[in-house]
């Protein structure tokens, strides 16, 4: 091969990597002194259909008097950064018995670095291969021998081997040589009694070899020992280890034209393939996840093998050059790019296909313009799609009035709610407007010509003898409240918020389930509703307070369906945009509701009635029973501009001794104002100590004393009293939490933060919340919300077969005779239909039962509740 001839492709993420050997040109008589090594970096463009030159780079090598070549190339781990880069080996050969070889590593910015270099008195012929270090592993004289970056020094390995088929990283045991060597055989067994066909099976065995501890694995984790004698290459798909055992798939081809198929040492499949002397193999993961084996030939040829119900071959191709695999044109799944052999082109790229043996299917020389006719359908299919948009905009408008009439009166239903509560707070009795009030008061309202007719609040089960959940019985739940359930009631203000916490005992806690508070002005105001606006989140603290989170409750949808739900735990939540928060702190439960400050200081003074809504549970013969709503009143809190102004319910965050100080309710207080962020930071080229630094130094944050692991900010201006999470995976890769009041301090913070980052670190905004554990518990709502409306179904069908009285008249019951006897004679006949006619009736009476008002509004709020619960699941995970 001429110098200006060596050309090496190789795929790093998308692109193709082009390496080309080229003399400096001097002038006439000059000798030429110096040889440069190009890379071409191309990548596939969508629109043009061809490979672009997106960079390139030179490496200048002295070459007087030298020979140089590229010996192989490879993509392999940094094991200084873990980074995967380009490697390529090059050959320098100074005199008949000495052979320089110098590994070169290939930077993003296409600069060239020399990993180390190494002299041998002979040339590297067998089984060479680059691996993680990066690392130069080959064969000699049936001798295994490697050399890293770390060592720098040839070191030979204490096994003998005839060929290796596969180099590669396997679980729990590091980089690790495939290999084929001559078997042991006992001393003892007579050599007679041996045949030709015996001795060519049992003469060799496969092994495995481990570099870092030097460790033998047997062969027959692999594949059994017959196969040994014919296998030419080998492929490790999949490696793990379960129960110390270790188990592997793979694929093998073999010497008589074979593909094998391989799982935890036994044969699953076997396909014979189209062409002779498979040389390689090589794997893929198409779009639709099926898995490919690209089989290479050493006549230039390449076919693809499927695997699915069995193996069998999918494609194939001749004379190509080279085959990569990698996502060429940023579909986030494999192609394989075929570069085909072609004299007529200096450009091999010229002359490529990409195919994933699907939908992807590139290649060069064909148009992809559309025709006039394909550009007069789209235009004409554009026109129709507006069309069905304007239709979806007007029908989208009349829900939009739709909506704003049911918000009016919904509006109506939260004020007399408001008052039912209140007079449930204060045990009075709340009557409900009779029907003929409302008539008057809306006859009332419509002679005053009122844009907006009164619709008044009436019982929907003033005919019902036992309603569900009346009032009386939440009211007798109440009572049954234990004197001493509450340790503390306690107030916060922080900005512009104010925070409101009750510690619960904690054997009152463990039988509460869905705790919630509410804020209730006590002074009877006719025109705002007495129920507080609050916001809502989750606090946990563990008990030994290393750990902190803080999780947003997600609010309703906004195109959530109305159901039903008047005495579920959302009858506050719903009907007005209350919301409530719940803190874990180790043996002490705090419940904490969070709300808006200034509305309520515009009345100067403000009494607060502070009202504790939870379900009841009840243990019974050791199983949960069915819970019921309760309403606790957990006290009164007063507010006044004097008391605030004085500082009296101020948060004080000082410090001591390096550390932040602040009573627990302090620190629960800034935690519940503030919005919660989680950042993943990844730094490729150094570690990650500078955000550590950060954090102490340029932002003088200290740590709690109740939590070490949480630290307090101290700086003067916007970010004073952000609350910091610093937790690092790896030296390379941590999560930082920020607690801050809004998005500007979020904002200044992270613009800091990126300043003392390296250039190359990825900062990551996480999503609250797993997926897993949401579509875990979506399965399980689901699951809840079909029970419910089975044994509804089922409820009412039994109810019906009990009290329906069906339409044959007394006296004239028609015999069970059999159906011969009665189709013998016409009146047998008319018999017959007359039965049949009588059923059919029956059938469409049991299609048309109807139920009295409490057991359809019973009905009614198990299956709201149920489809309300995986309604809002299913909103986060979208």
């Amino acid at each position: 091969m001429l110098l200006g001839e060596q050309e090496q492709f190789l795929s790093y993420n998308g692109e193709v990597l082009i390496f080309q050997l080229s003399k400096t040109k001097h002038m006439e008589g000059a000798a030429d002194k110096t040889v440069n090594l190009h890379v071409r970096r191309m990548a596939f463009n969508r629109d043009t259909k061809l490979f672009v030159q997106k960079s390139s780079g030179v490496f200048s090598m002295h070459a007087s008097h030298l020979k140089i070549e590229i010996i192989c190339c490879s993509c392999t781990t940094d094991s200084r950064t873990g980074i995967i880069l380009p490697c390529i080996l090059m050959k320098k050969k100074k005199k008949p018995n000495v052979v320089k070889y110098l590994l070169l590593l290939l930077h993003n910015s296409n600069q060239f670095e020399q990993s180390f270099h190494f002299k041998l008195d002979y040339e590297l012929k067998e089984d060479i291969r680059l691996i993680t270090g990066p690392s130069v592993l080959w064969r000699h004289a049936n001798k295994l021998f490697y050399i890293s970056s770390n060592t720098c020094t040839v070191l030979s390995a204490p096994v003998q081997l005839s060929s290796v088929v596969w180099t590669g990283e396997i679980e729990d045991e590091g980089t690790v040589v495939l290999g084929i060597r001559t078997a042991c055989l006992p001393e003892s067994e007579d050599e007679d009694e041996f045949s030709t066909s015996d001795r060519a099976i049992w003469g060799s065995e496969f092994f495995g070899y481990a570099i870092e501890t030097q460790k033998i694995l047997t062969g027959t984790c692999f594949m059994p020992h017959a196969y040994s004698r014919v296998v030419s290459s080998v492929y490790i798909c999949k490696n793990e280890t379960l129960k110390k055992q270790l188990q592997i798939s793979l694929v093998a081809i073999t010497h008589k034209n074979q593909l094998i198929w391989f799982q935890d040492g036994l044969p699953k499949g076997v396909c014979e393939l189209p062409y002779e002397k498979p040389c390689s193999v090589k794997t893929a993961v198409i779009s639709s996840n099926d898995l490919l084996f690209v089989v290479s030939f050493a006549s230039g040829n390449v076919c693809v093998v499927q695997r699915r119900d069995s193996l069998q071959v999918a494609s194939k191709w001749q004379k190509v050059k080279s085959v990569l695999v990698d996502d060429f044109i940023g579909s986030g799944s494999e192609q394989l790019l075929l570069l085909f052999k072609d004299d007529s082109n200096i450009d091999v790229l010229s002359t490529f296909e990409i195919t994933d043996l699907g939908e992807v299917n590139y290649a060069s020389g064909i148009n992809y313009k559309h025709d006039v006719s394909a550009a007069e359908e789209l235009q004409e299919n554009g026109l129709l799609t507006v069309q069905a948009l304007e239709t979806r905009l007007q029908a989208g408008r009349t829900s939009v009035r739709e909506l704003q009439q049911h918000l009016g009166l919904k509006k109506r239903v939260i004020l007399e709610s408001c008052r039912a509560l209140i007079n449930l707070v204060e045990e009075r009795t709340h009557i409900l407007p009779s029907a003929k009030e409302v008539k008057c008061r809306r006859e009332y309202r419509s002679l005053l010509n009122s844009a907006e007719p009164f619709e008044g609040l009436v019982s929907l089960w003033d005919d019902v003898e036992n309603p569900p959940h009346s009032l009386s019985k939440e009211t007798s739940l109440a009572s049954k409240v234990p004197e001493h359930f509450k340790e503390q009631l306690w107030q916060r203000v922080v900005g512009d918020s104010l925070v409101v916490g009750v510690k619960l005992t904690e054997s009152f806690y463990l039988s509460l389930r869905d705790v919630s508070l509410s804020l209730v002005m006590d002074q009877d105001f006719s025109s705002i509703s007495p129920i507080i606006e609050c916001r809502n989140k989750i606090i946990k603290l563990n008990k030994a307070f290393s750990a902190l989170a803080v999780s947003s409750c997600h609010i309703e949808p906004p195109p959530k369906k109305m159901k039903l739900d008047l005495h579920s735990k959302k009858d506050l939540k719903e009907e007005c945009p209350k919301r409530c928060s719940r803190v874990q702190l180790g043996g002490a439960k705090t419940v904490v509701a969070v709300t808006s400050l200034s509305p309520l200081l515009a009345f100067h003074r403000v009494c607060c009635i502070v009202l504790l809504h939870a379900k009841k549970q009840k243990h019974r013969n050791d199983s949960l029973q069915d819970s019921k709503m309760i309403t606790v009143l957990c006290g009164k809190i007063f507010l006044s501009l004097e008391d605030i102004s004085n500082g009296k319910h101020s948060v004080k965050m000082l410090r001591d001794n390096s550390y932040c100080t602040g009573s627990m309710e302090d620190i629960l207080a800034v935690l519940a104002v503030s919005v919660r962020f989680s950042f993943q930071i990844v730094s490729s080229d150094c570690t990650l100590t500078p955000v550590n630094s950060w954090l102490l130094g340029e932002m003088e944050c200290t740590p709690f004393k109740e939590c070490h692991d949480n630290i307090f900010c101290h700086k003067a201006g916007n970010v004073y009293g952000t609350v910091f999470n610093w937790t690092l995976k790896n030296p390379f890769e941590g999560v930082l939490t920020l607690f801050c009041r809004n998005l500007t301090v979020l904002f200044q913070c992270l613009h800091s933060l990126t300043r003392v980052l390296p250039p190359s670190c990825d900062v990551k905004l996480l999503r609250s919340g797993s997926k897993g554990v949401l579509t875990e518990q979506l399965a399980l709502a689901l699951e809840k919300e079909m029970l419910t409306l089975r044994s509804s179904f089922f409820s009412k069908e039994s109810k019906a077969e009990n009290s329906l009285t069906w339409g044959s008249e007394p006296g004239k019951k028609i015999s069970d005779a059999p159906m011969a006897s009665l189709l013998d004679s016409e009146e047998g006949v008319q018999q017959f239909r007359k039965k049949l006619q009588n059923e059919r009736e029956e059938s469409v009476l049991s299609m048309n039962q109807t139920m009295n008002g409490a057991r359809y509004q019973e009905i009614a709020l198990k299956i709201a509740e149920a489809q309300l619960s995986s309604d809002m699941i299913v909103w986060r995970l979208s």
